[in-house]
């Protein structure tokens, strides 16, 4: 399909800085199949809008301090680079996006912190050393930390990388720190935030509970790849970047067993959506699954394993528009997008959400009921 498709006007002032307060105040569309017309609500009316039986699926990855600034060290010389880590690929070695990349070549040694006089403060500083170059400033670094050493180097050393369309506006603060996490965030590895999850409170939860709306957890580390733009005129020609991901066999049984009972599956953000398909078979069943995906969804693909999507509004052009552009029809969240804009909406990680049901949804819910 071409990219165009899935452009539209957005006015820079319905970019969202800071998220709703209380975080479940904030906005949500209601986006059903058909033409019939939206409904405007708030994150705190979820309970109400699904039914007893219904099972969220929320992501629970941490993000880490992935942004780290540097210097290369090449002889006699050395150069300030900055270091966006976005994949995992060992105890000792992330994929990164470098900038400016070009001062980068395979051996250079980058120098992350001072050097301290104290033993107890070695991991103050910590080197990497480039072991390949890939395109788009893509590199792959081996540390000298390996395992947790690493992890609290980094820690240490990093910096929260909001997403280029707030981080260009204002700095990072250390009320970010809480406000980037999701209050479930467990198993550190994500560069980004699952963002849809990020409306959700302790007394949502509670109220959620008592409705009769059950939840589990999956993980998939988001990497900084969801946030580069799509260059291609058409979309058989973007390259989908991968991400770890992980559905346990207790949540797949849980949620194949909720299906079989009528229920619904509802996706918090379309990083618990596009770990889901990956882990589905063709007639629906969720099975355990471990490993990276590289699922990339544009309308006509067949959705398998979820009903519901809970997401927030994405940018223009992007790869997550043209997924909730695939489950809920083109013209559908063309339209959705366009009442969100007119009416006030903030869009993007902190604006406000959306509910989205499936274009065919009331289909599949009828065919499962007479095959039961």
């Amino acid at each position: 399909m071409r990219v165009d498709l899935f452009d539209f006007d957005l006015p820079e002032d319905r970019i969202a800085l800071r998220p709703a307060e209380p975080r479940d105040s904030a906005r949500m569309l209601i986006v059903r199949p058909g033409d019939v017309s939206f409904e405007d609500r708030i994150v705190r009316d979820l309970p109400e809008l699904l039914q007893p039986g219904d099972v969220l699926v929320l992501n629970d990855t941490r993000v880490i301090p992935s942004r780290l600034y540097g210097l290369r060290m090449r002889e006699e010389t050395a150069a300030r680079v900055e270091i966006m880590l976005h994949k995992r690929e060992g105890n000792d070695r992330w994929r990164a996006f470098a900038r400016p990349a070009k001062k980068l070549q395979v051996g250079d040694r980058i120098r992350f912190g001072e050097a301290s006089e104290s033993t107890s403060c070695e991991l103050v500083r910590l080197d990497a050393e480039v072991e390949a170059k890939g395109e788009g400033g893509d590199v792959t670094l081996r540390f000298s930390f390996t395992g947790p050493f690493l992890d609290e180097a980094i820690a240490r050393l990093g910096e929260l990388p909001l997403p280029p369309y707030i981080a260009g506006k204002r700095a990072t603060d250390d009320r970010d720190r809480t406000d980037y996490q999701t209050v479930y965030a467990r198993d550190e590895g994500a560069v980004a935030a699952p963002t849809a999850g990020l409306h959700f409170t302790d007394d949502l939860f509670r109220r959620l509970d008592a409705r009769g709306i059950t939840r589990h957890f999956v993980t998939l580390h988001v990497g900084a790849g969801t946030f580069l733009p799509v260059k291609a005129d058409d979309t058989a020609e973007h390259k989908m970047h991968a991400e770890w991901g992980s559905v346990s066999e207790a949540t797949a049984r849980a949620l194949n067993e909720a299906r079989a009972r009528g229920g619904r599956v509802v996706a918090v953000g379309t990083t618990s959506l596009r770990l889901l398909e990956s882990a589905a078979r063709e007639d629906g069943m969720i099975l355990p699954f471990s490993g990276d995906t590289d699922i990339f969804i544009t309308p006509g693909y067949r959705f398998r394993g979820v009903d519901v999507l809970m997401t927030n509004f994405h940018l223009p052009r992007s790869t997550l528009f043209m997924l909730v552009s695939a489950f809920a029809g083109l013209d559908r969240m063309r339209a959705a997008y366009a009442h969100a804009i007119a009416t006030g909406y903030r869009f993007y990680s902190y604006g406000d959400a959306s509910l989205v049901f499936r274009a065919d949804s009331d289909a599949v819910l009828e065919d499962r009921a007479g095959r039961d």
